[in-house]
């Protein structure tokens, strides 16, 4: 790897999680260095390119993509816009990490492998939890039969947001939380049973104004055991993983926004006593997963190799989305489309 060469990067528009999380971890990175950023408004890309030390600001997604310099994409627009910005992409020869989740419908991200194919870019959803040290470890106990055969899996993942004309809430751009958080849940799932579940059933309460689903609950049967949880928009924030094997259990307390500048800590229970005695503690060093997905993207680019996570899988983590919403509509067991490459 060569130690003096960075990936040039732009970014599609000024979304908060890109203001405020992305591009600060990025520009920390040892591979990665942002020079341009976006938006169809010039005074936001230029108060953002001002903000955070971003060299060019352009007023127009197009004319970003036409920047010569530029190597790789992020993309963090609304979820509607995933797949026609990174085909877009995709043709102006420029590698893109885009956004969970990668599209509204499996059908809408499938011409995603023809253009990948076809252009010879790397493409990649950026669920960044992959690679946090903390899913890394877990995932490395769970293989090493550490706490026996899992058999369920458990999730939770909430937040309180009330404003209605927050991009969260609006349907028609692919808001609500199984899409938006409920995403990770599932992501989780199919990571730790390494396989797909053969059906799902499911609860979904919708917000009586917006029409996006504010409560949802999903159980999930895969052939080794059962994943189950609840993700929610009106709620009290909290977010949880629990991992039951048969010998043992682990248990995250912050699987997904972990804090880049604290300790995680990951628990591991052979069950031997069930106030907790027996529990032992794993303590991951503080790091930036923003910081760690910038840097891997760019390294599979320098060293022509696969991303870490293929596009392949996550067309497979967007078919159990839709099994999930389709089974709220039919009150029945629903299986998660089969694709066809």
């Amino acid at each position: 790897m060569p130690t003096n060469r960075k990936i040039k990067w732009g970014i599609l528009g000024a979304a908060n999680i890109a203001v405020k999380k992305v591009i600060p971890a990025m520009q920390l990175g040892q591979w990665s260095e942002i020079t341009s950023i976006a938006s169809r408004d010039l005074a936001k890309a230029q108060a953002a390119s001002n903000e955070l030390n971003i060299p060019r600001a352009y007023g127009s997604y197009d004319e970003l993509l036409e920047d010569p310099d530029i190597e790789a994409i992020y993309n963090p627009l609304p979820n509607n816009l995933h797949i026609e910005w990174t085909v877009k992409a995709a043709h102006a020869g420029k590698h893109t990490l885009v956004e969970k989740p990668i599209s509204m419908t499996v059908a809408e991200a499938l011409p995603l492998l023809k253009v990948r194919d076809e252009t010879g870019v790397k493409i990649e959803e950026a669920f960044m939890v992959l690679t946090n040290p903390q899913w890394v470890k877990t995932l490395s106990m769970i293989r090493d039969g550490r706490i026996g055969k899992v058999r369920s899996v458990n999730g939770h993942f909430s937040y309180n947001n009330q404003d209605l004309k927050n991009i969260r809430n609006i349907r028609e751009t692919g808001g609500g939380g199984l899409m938006d958080i409920g995403c990770y849940m599932i992501f989780f799932s199919r990571l730790i049973f390494g396989t797909e579940p053969n059906r799902v059933v499911s609860l979904i309460d919708e917000h009586p104004e917006t029409k996006t689903d504010i409560l949802t609950s999903a159980l999930l049967d895969f052939p080794s055991g059962q994943a189950t949880f609840t993700c929610g928009t009106r709620m009290t924030p909290h977010q949880r993983i629990q991992i039951v094997g048969t010998d043992g259990r682990i248990e995250l307390p912050i699987p997904v926004n972990a804090p880049p500048d604290l300790p995680l800590k990951v628990f591991i229970d052979d069950g031997s006593d069930l106030t907790g005695r027996g529990i032992q503690t794993l303590e991951v060093e503080p790091c930036d997963q923003y910081t760690i997905q910038g840097d891997l993207f760019s390294q599979a680019i320098l060293e022509n190799k696969e991303p870490p996570l293929s596009l392949e899988d996550s067309l497979k983590n967007m078919a159990v989305i839709e099994a999930v919403f389709r089974s709220a509509k039919s009150g029945k067991l629903e299986t998660p489309e089969e694709i066809v490459y």
